[in-house]
């Protein structure tokens, strides 16, 4: 007989939601998740938000200003820098991913470096745009 036919079989179970919720994804399987999260967001809202602002904001300029009002509430400023959000975290994480798909940086330390400089450069440019936005400058 061969050793092969004494081995146990590995034994796969269901998992339970604490134990879903306990496991710690590295920083790319987080870009990863967050990328096609943000790339749903940005599916989903763009014929529920952002074709209609843009349909009404072209209009005339009585509907530009109605929209240019609607957006002042800060409540509409948070569902606009969410999208902000969405829309820079998906470009710089598919900048990423072409990059991989060039095959560079496909190594474990480069491709977790890359996938922080992505968070990094989204976060910093929704910053800059949410002030923007807020109407810090």
């Amino acid at each position: 007989m061969s050793d092969s036919a004494s081995k146990p079989r590995p034994q796969y179970r269901n998992l339970s939601v604490p134990q879903i919720l306990s496991y710690r994804l590295p920083l790319a399987g987080k870009s990863s998740i967050l990328h096609r999260a943000s790339g749903a967001l940005l599916f989903l809202c763009l014929p529920l938000v952002i074709i209609p602002l843009f349909g009404r904001s072209v209009t005339s300029a009585e509907s530009y200003a109605s929209i240019q009002e609607w957006t002042s509430n800060p409540l509409c400023k948070i569902v606009l820098l969410v999208l902000i959000w969405g829309y820079l975290h998906h470009f710089c994480a598919g900048i990423r991913y072409l990059t991989l798909d060039l095959h560079v940086g496909n190594d474990k330390v480069t491709a977790q470096k890359s996938a922080g400089v992505v968070f990094g450069i989204s976060l910093a440019l929704t910053v800059v745009f949410g002030l923007k936005l807020f109407g810090a400058w």
